[in-house]
């Protein structure tokens, strides 16, 4: 039987990062829903500006969107790793980040608009959201300084930096800065906000995440952003029935989609996060930082698969290739981070990987001929579906014996650094 919640106040003191059964509380997934929203918008606005040929101000907007997204998710995930009491400050501090995320996304279509038209860059409720998101956490962490002595450098780490940024932010919003200078001093405030970990983690002594549990956080947000491919599947297929009414296109549309979004998250459950970073805490960084380009790559994937929906219904001025490219690019990103990933983790070399690698590629190359030698485009979408399942078939036929040789590997070397 489950502890009864505790109304109370709780200290705030690092918890046990050898818990057993660690798992993801209801609140985080309350708070992850949140995040289908801003996942939506941006992926709406990035496949909107792409579908009219402003290819260059919907990468600017989405990549901009991207970091503000992910990294205010992957700064909650891991306080709470390490410090969720789940009392009712704790509950309500979350809540108060959770309308800084509908506040952030309420804000994205101007900023959006505005990097497409030019001149000075529309992002006061963009950044006002994101603003109220971080001085949440700031609160959080003090709480955490005050209650755990032992952790107090790192937190106070984290709020230095985590107080300069937003200072930063405020300037930003303040100053009568074009889209260019925003995204100069935008890109300092980025290393100031990336900083923060490393300097508490490696500097200052580190807080206690668990492995188990943030493995499994960012497992649930891989789901939570392949939706937006889902959303985009149901995008495109209302667009061929639309277009020519119940057929065979909108049949291939459909399992295309559904076997792409599949296949995608096949192949990131094939990476052994939880085995390597038990044994080797320290490559966290990379693993973790890492994911903002796996999370933005799937989101494009939604997105692309939006464009899809665009030229089906012949509101695309991009063409067939560029249709295709708008979704096998992505697809690509994904799968060559996943593997770099997989890499730095499990650090032997496997011929193997290069293989599945280039038959990846070729799959996509593939899709890319296809779209310009005019076949129709849910022929191609259902090509692309196949590049994800090189990897799923390789790992699944022999792949999986590797990965066990190379686990043991890792394994007795770590026994050999202690």
């Amino acid at each position: 039987m489950s502890e009864p919640h505790a109304h109370r106040l709780r200290p705030m003191r690092g918890r046990d990062p050898l818990e057993v059964h660690r798992a993801s509380t209801p609140l985080e997934l309350l708070f992850d829903l949140t995040f289908v929203v801003a996942f939506g918008v941006a992926g709406n606005e990035f496949a909107r500006l792409v579908a009219e040929g402003h290819i260059t101000s919907g990468l600017a907007g989405f990549g901009f969107a991207m970091f503000a997204i992910v990294w205010a998710w992957i700064n909650f995930s891991w306080f709470a790793s390490a410090y969720d009491t789940d009392d009712w400050l704790y509950r309500v501090t979350t809540m108060v980040q959770m309308v800084g995320v509908i506040i952030l996304a309420l804000g994205l279509p101007r900023m959006f608009d505005s990097i497409d038209h030019g001149g000075e860059l529309n992002n006061t409720v963009m950044v006002f959201g994101y603003i109220v998101m971080r001085i949440a956490m700031v609160a959080q962490w003090a709480r955490a300084a005050v209650a755990d002595p032992a952790h107090r450098a790192a937190a106070i780490s984290y709020i230095v930096t985590l107080v300069v940024a937003q200072i930063g932010w405020i300037a930003v919003l303040l100053a009568p800065l074009d889209a260019t200078q925003t995204f100069v001093f935008g890109s300092a405030l980025v290393v100031v906000e990336m900083s923060g970990p490393v300097l508490a983690e490696r500097l200052q002594g580190g807080t206690p995440w668990h492995v188990h549990h943030i493995v499994e956080r960012y497992g649930l947000l891989v789901i939570i952003t392949l939706g937006e491919g889902v959303i985009g599947t149901v995008a495109s297929i209302s667009a061929v029935v639309g277009h020519q009414g119940w057929s065979t296109d909108a049949v291939l549309v459909a399992v295309a989609g559904v076997g792409l979004t599949f296949g995608l998250w096949w192949m990131y459950y094939i990476v052994p996060s939880a085995e390597i970073l038990s044994i080797a805490r320290g490559r966290s960084f990379v693993w973790g930082y890492g994911h903002l380009v796996v999370f933005a790559a799937l989101a494009a994937v939604g997105a692309g698969l939006h464009v899809a929906a665009y030229f089906i219904e012949g509101e695309s001025v991009i063409g067939a290739v560029g249709t295709v490219l708008a979704l096998a690019l992505p697809v690509g990103i994904y799968t060559l981070s996943v593997y770099v990933l997989y890499r730095f983790l499990v650090r032997v070399t496997d011929w193997l990987h290069l293989l599945l690698l280039l038959g990846t590629l070729g799959i996509l190359a593939i899709a890319l001929v296809l779209a310009s030698a005019g076949v129709p485009m849910s022929w191609c979408l259902l090509v692309v579906m196949f590049a994800p399942l090189i990897t799923v078939l390789g790992y699944e036929s022999v792949g999986h014996r590797h990965q066990s040789a190379a686990l043991r590997i890792e394994k007795q070397r770590s026994k050999w650094v202690r």
